[in-house]
This record gives structure tokens, sequence and C-alpha cells, in this order.
């Protein structure tokens, strides 16, 4: 954490991901591991910024504990941990340009669909046992992609959006959802080798900047009421897409 430009883009990262967390769910926060790749590899910008989602992972259930959708919750959790597994397992085979080029693609379709009106009608039709199965479905994508390449946000965005929770349950069962995430990712990271100890001490003195960007998170959840929260989630899926496109292609 010696370069100039990479403590920049480090921090850019971290304040960008904590607004995403407390503010809006994760929905872009998948754009923190590009930013940072644009100084250093792609797997060191992972592990380097672990420990601030951590951090803010920690804000999320002090400030959340009480605002979540816990049968959601129970059926989520462990299709995403399954997910972690998955990603640990294969992540030396797995081709993250192609990954996060399907997953543009369908961001992009999805808010498409959302905006057509498609989305919501596929939602309302859909029965109790559908929607647990896309729950699992989504949640498993989500921590996949969030293991390979901390981009959970969108997946597990495309299960909740249509569902037009209150805001802030929407970002409190994400916050949760996210924290058990990242904290079942510690050993795995290990046992990769994505986590020697210059990379744990210049992550861990990252993380001090995680409450800020959480801090700005927090204030902007209540600047928005549901509709503009939505379509700002949804626009923020959109551009995320976008980006993740980009970056595999």
């Amino acid at each position: 954490m010696t370069d100039p430009f990479l403590i920049t883009m480090a921090v850019i990262a971290v304040i960008i991901v904590g607004i995403s967390k407390s503010g809006f769910g994760a929905a872009f926060g998948n754009l923190a591991v590009p930013l940072v790749a644009l100084a250093t590899t792609p797997a060191h910008a992972v592990a380097l910024l672990l420990p601030s989602l951590m951090v803010m992972d920690i804000l999320g259930l002090v400030v959340f504990r009480r605002r979540i959708d816990l049968a959601l919750l129970k059926q989520m959790i462990p299709a995403g941990l399954t997910g972690i597994a998955i990603g640990a397992l294969t992540f030396q085979w797995v081709s993250v340009d192609g990954l996060k080029l399907t997953l543009g693609v369908l961001s992009i379709l999805f808010v498409l669909q959302r905006w057509s009106g498609i989305a919501s009608r596929m939602h309302a039709a859909a029965s109790a046992r559908q929607d647990r199965w896309l729950g699992r479905f989504w949640s498993l994508i989500s921590g996949f992609t969030s293991f390979v390449a901390h981009a959970g946000g969108p997946p597990l965005s495309m299960y909740l959006i249509p569902k037009q929770m209150d805001r802030v349950i929407y970002v409190g069962t994400s916050a949760v959802f996210f924290a058990v995430i990242n904290a079942s990712k510690w050993l795995p990271y290990i046992w990769l080798d994505l986590f020697p100890l210059d990379t744990l001490m210049a992550g861990a003195l990252l993380a001090v900047v995680s409450p800020v960007g959480y801090w700005l998170g927090l204030r902007s959840l209540k600047w928005f009421d549901g509709p503009v929260f939505y379509r700002i989630i949804e626009v923020s899926l959109l551009l995320a897409g976008a980006k993740l496109m980009w970056d595999g292609w």
C-alpha cells in the first residue's frame, strides 16, 4: 500500500461499497473490485477489500438487527453458503471474465424486463414454492459471484427487487445475508493462499475508511422514499450490469 494510485482507488472503492451496502442493499458494490484492479491484480483486490467488507457487515448487524425479513434469510443463507463452497472448489478454473459477462447480461435484461412490467407480472404469477426456489437459486449465484469477484449484489437484487419490500427491510436483510457470506470467505481465501500477512495488514489499514462510506449510505437511505429508492436500485443494477459486461468483454 505504498502506491498512491492503489491507495486512491482502494479508498474510493471502500467508500462506494459502504454507500452501496448501507444505502442500497449492495446493489452496486461490484464496482469496487474493478476499481482496485486498475492498480493491482483482481485476486489481490478481492482479498484487500475483505477486511473492509467485514467492518461494514458488523456495522450492518448493529444498525439493522431488528429490521430484517427472517423468513427470507432462512432460505437465502444456506443457498448462499452453498454458492461460497462451489466458488472455493472451482476458483482455480472459473473464467472470471466469462462470469462477469454473463452476470452483466442477466442484470441488464432483468432491469429491462422490470421496466417493461414483465418481471413484475412474472413475480406476481409465481407460486410460493416457485418463489422459494427462485430465492435459493439467486442466493446461490450471489454467494458464488461474491466469492470469486465480490459481485454478489446484482444476483440478490434480481430476487429482492420484485418483492417491493420496505426499503429499510430490504437493506437490513441484504446486510445480514452478506455478513454471513463474507464471514464464510475467510477460511477458503486462506486455503487458496489469497490472504498473505501483508495483504491482511494492508486490508486492515484500509478498513479504517469503511465507516465513512457506511455513514454516507445511511444518510442516503433516509433521503429517498420507496419508489425513488427502487428506481435508484434499478438504475444502479443497469449500470453495474454494463460495467460487468465491459469488464468481461
